[in-house]
């Protein structure tokens, strides 16, 4: 079974920073891409960020392209979520995910199988 724990999250002021982490085991961490998701309250599950096995394309949606970074490290089986210039709009439970299929990726909820239990980030003055 994949297991996914995200840590990392916290309450930070508008303009701040914060780093996810998703450390990973139960699967073959090098094969398969990953990708961050975010969940505000009343609302559904969005995605965020995504990264691509061979760690050669990453793909942001627009909300926080040039703010978020996502990177992985195949050899501690982790993936991160570097957040920069935080908004209030931002705050949500951050979700790191694992698709169904080796070797690619999407930004299509349903293609991820495999899911960490969330970490809370709140952006607030």
């Amino acid at each position: 079974q994949v297991h996914l724990i995200e840590s990392g999250g916290g309450t930070v002021r508008p303009g701040g920073s914060l780093r996810l982490s998703c450390a990973a085991s139960g699967v073959s961490f090098n094969r398969y891409g990953l990708g961050w998701f975010r969940q505000a309250p009343g609302k559904g599950r969005e995605f965020v960020a995504r990264i691509n096995s061979a760690i050669n394309y990453t793909d942001y949606t627009d909300f926080v392209k040039g703010r978020f970074t996502i990177s992985r490290d195949n050899t501690s089986n982790t993936v991160y979520l570097q957040m920069n210039s935080l908004k209030p709009e931002d705050t949500a439970v951050y979700y790191c995910a694992v698709p169904g299929r080796p070797l690619y990726t999407s930004r299509v909820e349903s293609t991820f199988h495999s899911w960490g239990q969330g970490t809370q980030v709140t952006v607030s003055s």
